[in-house]
């Protein structure tokens, strides 16, 4: 049996806390707030929000128990395999896998798309087609793929630079929101009927709310780069629980606070009818000035910064764990000399990733919808994971030796098996509020064939690995 890579145990547990909360707050908190004001009205937003994070908890509660019993890079992918066997593993990480590259290049289209909005100027030359209506220059792709290189050598460079340079844009970006809430509030001549009324007129207040909450896989996802990051703790794995729901706390108040602020600047209303490019800062600018829109583009761009940083290890972690399972080539666990870091894994990534910018800003709503399928996928998994090993009694039998009596826990774990398996659902049926495009799902049919080849060409070597053996690369499990 040859001899299982493993990474350095580097990661301090605020690290990872600013990992999960920058992974899960990215450009949407910022970009987004009119697009769902006119979904839901400002009380539909955050209550919507507010109800997703809570079903995130009940999710979190599965991860929690899962990171602590087998604190492995990998996540969802060894949580598959624990329960469903080495096939259905596979299924998880390869959804997963495309979330998480689609979230990287979603991070790095958007950073574009704010520098596009700031300094027009230095983005809209050289121009070069247009794509669904949207106009490609060339600055803007040179741009995003620079923002992908530096992040991707920085994580490179390894977890201790990388969770340092996180917690800080983490708390960055957490100021800046508390400051640009509490400048509107102060400046705005009508906060109060600005944001009236709290709900939109064509819909009921529950279809408002629940059109808000079927986005929250993509609104949160994030939290679950904890489970990838689970081998290169520097603490008791017994706290990632805790740390994904400071993290999922922190990031409904973010979300809460920049609704609060774009809907107190100016009638919401008005500023959706407007259809500005980026609603939110052209009502922070015009009641602040710029130096109010400063602050919103700080905040953006640590949302940005975190989330890029953030979801290039989660990638590479789980590119990592799932070549060191040999279902992907070898080079992707092969580790860098000095830093000890998976970098063909992380390279591949941005590599991948730069690929989104070429198709514009229209290739966001495709990648966001990309994303939030496969994450649902995972979380599914997760949960179904943590079903079967919590017990009702002690009498009870289990798949593994882990297991522990937890009768509430198991309910909780069986009903976040019930809601990841709404949100699939609400992502694919016709005329649900989170149904994906037609782009969207012509792009996801090609990554499930591309699945399918891959498979069947890895099928054989992969199947004739030792039960034994598999549980010591993906599980760290020698007995």
């Amino acid at each position: 049996m040859e001899k299982r890579t493993k990474l350095n145990k580097s990661l301090k547990a605020h690290w990872v806390w600013a990992i999960a909360l920058g992974s899960a707050i990215g450009w949407g908190a910022f970009v987004q707030p009119i697009n769902w004001m006119e979904t839901a009205g400002p009380l539909g937003v955050i209550l919507g929000f507010s109800i997703g994070a809570l079903l995130m908890m009940l999710i979190a509660v599965s991860y929690g128990f899962l990171i602590r019993s087998f604190p492995v890079s990998g996540g969802e992918f060894a949580y598959a395999y624990i329960s469903a066997g080495r096939t259905q593993a596979f299924i998880s990480g390869w959804f997963l896998t495309l979330g998480y590259l689609c979230i990287v290049a979603l991070n790095a289209s958007a950073f574009s798309l704010m520098i596009k909005y700031v300094f027009p100027a230095i983005i809209e030359n050289v121009f070069l087609y247009t794509v669904a209506g949207w106009e490609v220059f060339l600055m803007e792709i040179i741009i995003a793929t620079g923002a992908l290189i530096v992040f991707g050598y920085l994580n490179i460079r390894g977890t201790g630079l990388t969770g340092q340079v996180q917690f800080i844009f983490a708390m960055v970006m957490v100021v800046a929101v508390i400051l640009l809430t509490l400048f509107v509030g102060i400046k705005s001549p009508a906060p109060i009927e600005n944001i009236t009324p709290l709900f939109v007129d064509n819909k009921t207040s529950f279809a408002a709310v629940i059109a808000i909450v079927a986005i929250a896989p993509w609104a949160f996802v994030g939290f679950d780069a904890v489970p990838q990051a689970a081998e290169e703790f520097a603490f008791p794995a017994k706290k990632a629980f805790m740390l994904i729901i400071l993290a999922l706390v922190f990031a409904t108040i973010i979300y809460s606070l920049m609704i609060l602020a774009t809907g107190m600047a100016a009638p919401w209303q008005e500023v959706a009818d407007a259809n500005h490019l980026w609603g939110t800062g052209v009502v922070i600018q015009e009641l602040l000035g710029v130096g109010g829109l400063l602050i919103l583009v700080i905040a953006l761009t640590m949302g940005i910064f975190t989330g890029l940083n953030g979801f290039i290890m989660t990638s590479s972690r789980l590119l990592f764990a799932m070549a060191r399972a040999k279902v992907l080539p070898a080079p992707f666990q092969k580790l860098h000399k000095k830093y000890n870091t998976p970098y063909i894994a992380i390279i591949v990534t941005v590599i991948l990733a730069s690929v989104a910018p070429w198709f514009g800003r229209q290739a966001l709503t495709w990648v966001v919808d990309m994303s939030s399928i496969g994450v649902s996928i995972a979380y599914f998994y997760t949960c179904f994971t943590a079903f079967r090993l919590f017990k009702w009694n002690n009498q009870s039998s289990s798949i593994m030796k882990e297991a522990e009596v937890g009768p509430v826990k198991k309910v909780v774990a069986f009903v976040g098996m019930i809601v990841s398996f709404i949100f699939i659902l609400l992502l694919l049926i016709p005329q649900s509020p989170a149904f994906m495009g037609k782009e969207s799902l012509i792009s996801l049919v090609i990554w499930i064939v591309l699945g399918i080849i891959f498979y069947v060409m890895k099928r054989k070597e992969y199947n004739a690995i030792p039960k034994k053996e598999l549980d010591y690369l993906i599980l760290d499990k020698k007995e």
